[in-house]
């Protein structure tokens, strides 16, 4: 099992979103939908200095699925190359 995590800009929730559970239908997973923080390009703090703000989504993906979920953001980031979009994923165990 792999836990991923998506940190993109709010803009492009919508498209991500909908292309992961069009490309895995028995996807779950759970979004946060005001993240705020400074990456390694731009500050997004949701203040009048720095006014965009970004989202996370976690998931739980079997091992098969991890392919899918790259082809989704490398689709995504290339439509949006403007918008920071990141992907981390790291094993997970369920206890």
């Amino acid at each position: 099992m792999i836990r991923c995590e998506i940190i993109a800009n709010q803009s492009v929730q919508e498209e991500i979103t909908v292309l992961l559970e069009e490309k895995i239908p028995e996807i779950r997973y759970t979004t946060v939908p005001l993240v705020t923080g400074r990456g390694k390009e731009s500050r997004k703090l949701g203040n009048t200095t720095w006014p965009e703000t970004n989202f996370l989504l976690i998931s739980y993906i079997e091992d098969e699925n991890l392919a899918v979920v790259k082809g989704v953001i490398r689709a995504v980031k290339q439509k949006f190359a403007g918008e920071g979009i990141k992907l981390f994923c790291v094993r997970a165990e369920e206890i």
